[in-house]
């Protein structure tokens, strides 16, 4: 043991390392989860050492994270059974979902972010969707149910500041939409 305490992080240090935690999320290197995970971290973090170990995985040379242009949609269609999306997926920047008296279930636990922020829209007629989020993304529900509903359950946790952004776009018609945040 060398003695020497431990150099203190700055807030510009933090931020420059969730950058690089962003820029390996886009790069499909961290899941949506392991990005939340490590940038909660990052922003409790106390010393440089702890931030050096939270991208001691990622190449020094990422380039910063911009906005991904995305010139068409992923989509996920229900029409009479069921359809799921789960596991390690790459989340496009604008995904389209279509349930007719069916279901969708969307888990975004392990999903490579295409982007900083992503949107689903999802078009519900006597159906529903579920999307699983993790802890640590910021979520936007928004859209019309008529003869239905629509409901977002936070997580536990606050979402830091600079948090990925997931938007919930849900138009339905005797059908349903859930948004839970969970681990």
């Amino acid at each position: 043991m060398s003695g020497q305490p431990a150099l203190l992080a700055s807030d510009a240090e933090r931020d420059r390392a969730v950058e690089r935690l962003r820029s390996g999320a886009v790069e499909g290197r961290l899941t949506l989860e392991e990005f939340a995970q490590r940038m909660s971290t990052a922003y409790e973090a106390r010393t440089r050492e702890e931030l050096d170990e939270l991208t001691r995985d990622l190449p020094s040379d990422l380039t910063p994270a911009r906005k991904a242009v995305q010139t068409s949609a992923n989509w996920v269609v229900a029409i009479m059974g069921g359809a799921t999306r789960k596991g390690r997926f790459r989340l496009a920047t604008e995904t389209k979902v279509v349930t007719v008296m069916g279901g969708a279930d969307i888990d975004l636990r392990q999903a490579e972010l295409q982007g900083p922020e992503a949107t689903i829209t999802i078009y519900s007629v006597m159906g529903g969707a579920n999307v699983i989020v993790p802890e640590g993304v910021h979520v936007e529900l928004g859209g019309l149910a008529i003869m239905g509903g629509k409901d977002h359950r936070p997580g536990k946790e606050p979402v830091p500041p600079g948090a990925p952004v997931v938007r919930v776009r849900a138009y339905t018609l005797m059908g349903g939409v859930s948004v839970i945040t969970k681990t």
